[in-house]
């Protein structure tokens, strides 16, 4: 930690140190809440809370700058809660340790919390530094951002007063957003009756590990494997080959993050022993061979176990396996408008086998376009469609349509060429942000969106750039002292 709050700049690192300090996952951000509201209290700043826990935090205008436009700076509170499957940690009430290898900011075999960890830091860093020039300010902090946006969505009109709102929770320092895609979730649920094990068989455990995962949006073009995909495919042709049965089948973890790890208790009669075995290790060689660039550390193991209570009936397995075989998974489109920007895809996140006898699968699917989101979202209902599972739509939340004669994209990027003497890229995102959401309450919004460099957001190997800090940190501010004033 010490190490870490003597990075520069120093004010973000050591308030970043804090936020990582307080347990915030998706839907339990009660502690860094008070965090917050604690922390206005002691700066003497106003703030205030709505039902739904977003929080805003005002700063004055320092002196002779009380004409400049407000403005509204923004980051999610939550984090994306994501360990390796040994690794013993309770993100609603352990801290993130991180800690610094290279050039990076890490966490020891979880997420880090950087996204969007950083863009609070940067905030707090902003509110209490006294030397910045700026006109008035506006932190707003929302909720459960990670798991469908509840916060953004809860946003009343009137919490907040700026016209021009800074999202702080892009990953890619020298990229400026201004458009992102919107998304919508499809679960599916199948309810089946459990079987004895069948005489004479015995019990396999095959794992699914090693892959990178990812954030479902900003990695899905990158051709990653999915463990659930990747698992299901050997079932499928062991359903085949060996009427083999399923105990238990559990695979990926959150709804926007790549499915990085699954495993399978099975059964298989004992003649089909040495067969299985073969034809797995065949396997792996198949499978690696794929996958030899883009996850060069896939491991797929296979171990006998002791036999299970019981496995599922068979018209469900069935049913299952050819429905997770079918399921799209990855990219479905590109943009014909924005050069290498995905336009539509879908992430099979998540196999569990839950209480009462239920299989819940969850899937995401974003766009660019709000008609081909919900094309998406209906291609994969249509697959489960043929089984007897049950499948539900969320609310989803809209795009952020780009607006390149903005105001404030002109005013950063300006600003970048001169601090940096390059011209930023302007892009749209393919991963959700809230934006499009404040639009719906704020339609005169003027936003864009920035950050310090974060790879492998979502998964235990998500670093922060420590390079990239500072100069986001010195575009924030330098942005923020050239707002102009509001028009009479």
């Amino acid at each position: 930690m010490d190490a870490i709050n003597k990075l520069s700049p120093q004010s973000v690192f050591s308030y970043f140190t804090e936020v990582c300090a307080v347990p915030r996952p998706s839907k339990k951000e009660e502690k860094i809440i008070d965090y917050l509201m604690d922390f206005a209290h002691t700066h003497h700043l106003e703030a205030k809370k709505d039902d739904a826990g977003n929080v805003l935090i005002i700063k004055p205008a320092t002196k002779g700058m009380e004409r400049r436009k407000t403005v509204v700076l923004q980051s999610h509170l939550d984090m994306v809660g994501e360990k390796n499957s040994e690794t013993q940690h309770d993100f609603e009430t352990d801290p993130i340790i991180p800690y610094i290898e290279g050039g990076w900011v890490k966490a020891k075999d979880t997420t880090l919390g950087a996204d969007c960890g950083i863009g609070i830091a940067a905030q707090l860093a902003v509110l209490t530094d006294d030397t910045l020039q700026h006109g008035c300010i506006e932190c707003l902090f929302t909720v459960d951002e990670e798991t469908g946006l509840t916060g953004a969505k809860a946003l009343q009109t009137g919490f907040f007063d700026g016209k021009i709102l800074l999202n702080l929770d892009s990953e890619d320092e020298g990229e400026l957003f201004i458009g992102c895609a919107g998304g919508i979730d499809t679960t599916v649920l199948f309810t089946y009756d459990t079987e004895p094990v069948p005489s004479n068989y015995i019990a396999f455990k095959l794992s699914v590990s090693g892959l990178q995962g990812g954030h479902s949006g900003d990695d899905i073009n990158k051709g990653r494997g999915n463990a659930n995909k990747i698992l299901n495919r050997f079932l499928w042709h062991g359903n085949v080959k060996y009427d083999l049965r399923i105990s238990q089948f559990d695979g990926g973890n959150l709804r926007n993050a790549i499915a990085r790890e699954a495993f399978a208790v099975v059964t298989v009669h004992k003649a089909s022993k040495d067969a299985l075995m073969s034809d797995f290790n065949n396997y792996v060689n198949i499978i690696k061979a794929e996958y030899k660039i883009t996850e060069p550390h896939l491991q797929l193991n296979i171990k006998e176990v002791p036999i299970p209570t019981s496995v599922i009936d068979e018209s469900t397995q069935y049913e299952l396996l050819n429905s997770i075989y079918a399921c799209p998974y990855g990219v479905l489109a590109m943009s014909f408008e924005v050069e290498n920007l995905v336009e539509t895809s879908t992430n099979l996140a998540s196999v569990k086998f839950i209480k009462n006898n239920q299989i819940l699968i969850t899937t995401s699917q974003r766009s660019a376009s709000d008609s081909a989101k919900h094309d998406a979202a209906n291609t994969v209902r249509s697959v489960f469609q043929l089984t007897n599972a049950s499948i539900e739509h969320g609310d989803g939340y809209p795009g952020w349509k780009p607006n390149k004669n903005s105001e404030i994209l002109h005013i950063t990027k300006t600003t970048y060429q001169k601090l940096f003497n390059v011209e930023p890229e302007v892009k749209a995102i393919h991963a959700g942000l809230e934006c499009g959401l404040f639009l719906e309450k704020y339609p005169d919004l003027d936003m864009i969106s920035f950050g310090p460099t974060i790879k492998g957001a979502h998964s235990p190997d998500e670093r922060l750039e420590i390079s990239t800090v500072q100069k986001f940190w010195d575009l924030l501010t330098e942005v923020l002292r050239n707002i102009p004033e509001e028009k009479k």
